[in-house]
Parts: C-alpha cells; sequence; structure tokens
C-alpha cells in the first residue's frame, strides 16, 4: 500500500490543523477537538493492535476507555484503509462470539539501519515486526561524511529486491555509536559539527521522518521485546565489541539517562595513568577489553614468537589478523587464542561486578562479535565475579549470551519508531 494520504504518518501536521480550525471562524472549536480526540483514538488503536494481535473490540475499548461502538467505528475506518484486518472469531463464556481484528503487515514500513564502528546494516520491517527485505551491510562510521549517500543506494537496493514502494516506507530509525541526544536528533559524539544533527539531516534528503537512538539501548530494546530480556524488570544488555556498549532495563523500562547519555560503560576508567583511549582519556574498560586491545596484546605475543597457528600464520602480516582469526583459532583449541580471549573476558568480568553491586540486576546478556567463543569466555567470567563480588549479590544474577544479537538492534530500532510515530499512551 502507499502512504501517498500520509494519515498516519503526519501527527504533527495533523495536530497543527487542529490548532489553527479551532481559531478560525468557520470551523468551531469543539469540532476541532472533536477531530483530535479522534486522531488520537486511531493512534491508541493502531497501538494496541501493534503490541498484540489479534484483539476484540470489546477488550480494545477496556484498554482505551470508550465505548464498544466508538471502537467499532474507528476498526471500520482502519479496515477500509487497510491498516487493520478481520482475523477470526474468538471464544465467548456465553452470547456472540467476538470478531478479532489485528493490524495489517502491510500498514506500514520502516527502514531500520544500525550502525558500528566499521559498517551498518539496512533493512525494512513490516507493522508486524517482521523483516521484508534481506539484510544489507555496507562501510560507513559515524564520521562518515558519504554516510548519507550511501544509505540511499542501500535503501533503493532494499526496495527493488523487495518490492515495496519508496511512498510506503513512513519512516527511518537509525541506532549508532556515540552520545545521542534522540529528543533533538543529534549525535554528539561526531566530529564535524555540521553533521551532528543526524535525525535532520536524513529526514530533508528523503523527505521522511527520521528518529537516531543509542545501538546498545536499541539491543537492549530488541532483546527486551523479542529475546532472552523478555519479560525481566532489571536487566543490562552490553554489547562486547571494539567498545562495550551499555543498555539498561530498570523496573521494565528502558533506561535512558537525564539526557539520553546513559550506558557509557566502555569509558569507565579502570587503570589508573592506563592506555589512552579514544575518548582523550585513559585507563577506560575498553582499553583493556575492546577489540582493539586483543587485537594488540595478539600481535604482542606473534612478535615474541609465542607459539601459535596466529603467529604460523600472520608473523610477516600482522596487519592482515581480525577478531574473526583469533575466535576461530580459539574454537580450533589454540591455547594462545584462548588464553588471549580469557584475559579480556577477566577484565570484563571486573567491569562488570561495579554493574552487578551497584544496579543488582536480574539479567546480564552480552551480545557482540565478542561474544562468539561462548564456551571460554562464560567459564572465565563467572569464575572472576565469584572473585570480585560479594556472593549474596551475585547468586542472584544470570550471565547469558545473546541468541538474536544479529538483528537485536535492527528490530529494537523499529520498535523504538514505532512508539515514536503512534504516541498516544495505552495501559498494559
Amino acid at each position: 500500500m502507499s502512504f501517498s494520504n500520509n494519515k498516519l504518518l503526519t501527527s504533527c501536521t495533523l495536530l497543527f490543523s487542529y490548532t489553527m480550525s479551532a481559531n478560525s471562524s468557520e470551523n468551531p472549536k469543539n469540532q476541532a477537538l472533536s477531530e483530535l480526540k479522534r486522531h488520537h483514538l486511531r493512534m491508541q488503536t493502531i497501538r494496541l493492535l501493534y503490541k498484540k494481535s489479534p484483539q476484540s473490540a470489546a477488550h480494545m475499548s477496556k484498554k482505551i476507555r470508550v465505548s464498544i461502538p466508538t471502537v467499532r467505528s474507528i476498526l471500520n475506518e482502519l479496515i477500509e484503509e487497510k491498516l487493520v484486518l478481520i482475523t477470526g472469531i474468538g471464544d465467548s463464556s456465553g452470547g456472540r462470539k467476538p470478531v478479532l481484528y489485528s493490524l495489517s503487515g502491510d500498514a506500514f514500513f520502516i527502514l531500520a539501519v544500525e550502525m558500528d564502528q566499521y559498517k551498518a546494516k539496512a533493512v525494512i520491517i513490516d507493522s508486524l515486526n517482521e523483516l521484508r527485505s534481506e539484510v544489507i551491510e555496507f562501510e560507513t562510521n559515524i564520521n562518515d561524511p558519504e554516510f548519507i549517500p550511501k544509505l540511499d543506494q542501500a535503501f533503493q537496493n532494499l526496495l527493488k529486491a523487495s518490492g515495496i514502494e519508496q511512498a510506503s516506507v513512513g519512516a527511518i530509525g537509525i541506532c549508532m555509536p556515540g552520545l545521542i541526544d534522540p529528543q533533538n536528533g543529534i549525535n554528539q559524539t561526531i566530529k564535524d559539527q555540521e553533521r551532528q544533527p543526524v535525525a535532520e539531516l536524513v529526514s530533508k534528503h528523503f523527505n521522511v521522518k527520521t528518529y537516531i537512538e543509542n545501538d546498545a539501548r536499541m539491543q537492549t530494546q530488541g532483546e527486551f521485546v523479542f529475546g532472552k530480556a523478555r519479560n525481566t524488570k532489571n536487566t543490562m544488555v552490553v554489547n562486547w565489541s571494539w567498545g562495550l556498549g551499555l543498555g539498561m532495563i530498570f523496573n521494565g523500562d528502558i533506561y535512558q539517562g537525564s539526557n539520553g547519555c546513559s550506558g557509557e560503560f566502555s569509558h569507565i576508567r579502570m587503570v589508573e595513568n592506563g592506555e589512552l583511549c579514544e575518548c582523550g582519556k585513559r585507563g577506560c574498560l575498553q582499553t583493556i577489553a575492546g577489540a582493539k586491545h586483543l587485537l594488540d596484546i595478539a600481535k604482542q605475543e606473534i612478535g615474541k614468537g609465542t607459539i601459535s597457528q596466529l603467529t604460523n600464520e600472520f608473523t610477516e602480516q600482522t596487519d592482515k589478523l581480525t577478531i574473526a582469526d583469533i575466535i576461530n583459532c580459539a574454537q580450533k583449541g589454540d591455547e594462545l587464542a584462548i588464553n588471549l580471549i580469557n584475559t579480556i573476558s577477566k577484565n570484563v568480568a571486573w567491569g562488570l561486578s561495579i554493574l552487578i553491586q551497584l544496579y543488582n540486576p536480574e539479567l546480564i546478556l552480552l551480545n557482540g562479535p565478542l561474544t562468539i567463543p561462548k564456551q571460554y569466555i562464560l567459564i572465565t567470567i563467572q569464575q572472576a565475579l565469584q572473585q570480585y563480588c560479594l556472593e549474596n549479590i551475585l547468586s542472584n544474577v544470570r550471565i547469558e549470551i545473546s541468541e538474536s544479537a544479529a538483528n537485536s538492534g535492527l528490530r529494537g530500532t523499529a520498535v523504538m519508531v514505532f512508539n515514536k510515530l503512534f504516541s498516544s499512551e495505552v495501559s498494559n
């Protein structure tokens, strides 16, 4: 379907028009307020069906606290617009069986983008949280001046492969590393200040509403809605890659902090006068537990001639050594590779112990490329935590590896965008 009429995705325009009509002698104020109320009811109905489908009109009327005939009227409008479908008949404890309604998978589409240190992934996701295209990867980073053209090319490739019209994509969501101000759509970590307002720049280029968020928080959102963090109340998700991004769930909500900059786990100082970090400070956790540190200590051992598959293969070409090479050797039983991974795992545990002692979580979920050799890292982390943590606190927390990390950030970003677009509050 096409959003040429843009009935659902122009909330700000609608609100503006209602305000203008309220001040016009030709449009009575009560009529404007009535239209605004109906608009909010539509948003609430869509959001309810997004959260759970199918549902009956009677159930939805209780949730949004309006009469059943009013809900049915709204549903009939949405059915006519092909945004909602009748999907069956429900059970009844007596009387007529209820009609069940569901959100159409084609009600709207979102372009979801997830960036990391050196590349980005993009995919089109529908209103049922299903991936409607392949996931495309392209090389970029938050300081890449060609990010928008590269995103445009990826977007066009996705549209062509999926057969979805560009007009049907109602919003773009981007999760990325850095200090993110989601309210204003700004990434404060981008060096060129003119390119910091990412949401505004992307929105202008594509002429579609755009939202940005921190990558670790969106991976946490994805795990919270679809993964192992589902149904948890106090959980921490650590994205272990070049840095260590942290997303936090407190009392069942994703925590952002006072200005959206929570979760900078990488930059907790762990070593006084330690190695210089990319943030400009010394001794950050990232400098002793991130992917760069793993590569650095591996190259040092290769330079010493330490017996290893890594030394045999990379003595003359350490510049070609990758994290994947170290992990592959570890999984083949290479002693040096295993020891290197154990070293950074113990350092990660040192950082995790601080989180455990401070926040007393029920679950710490690890994802990212450095969690692939899980048989080694989990044992090392658990043993180290026994040294670092109080037993009565540690006994309450589970340390696990994500099973849905590959697309958790993309799916979490889609959920974030939906919640922004259809922001009328509905009780759980």
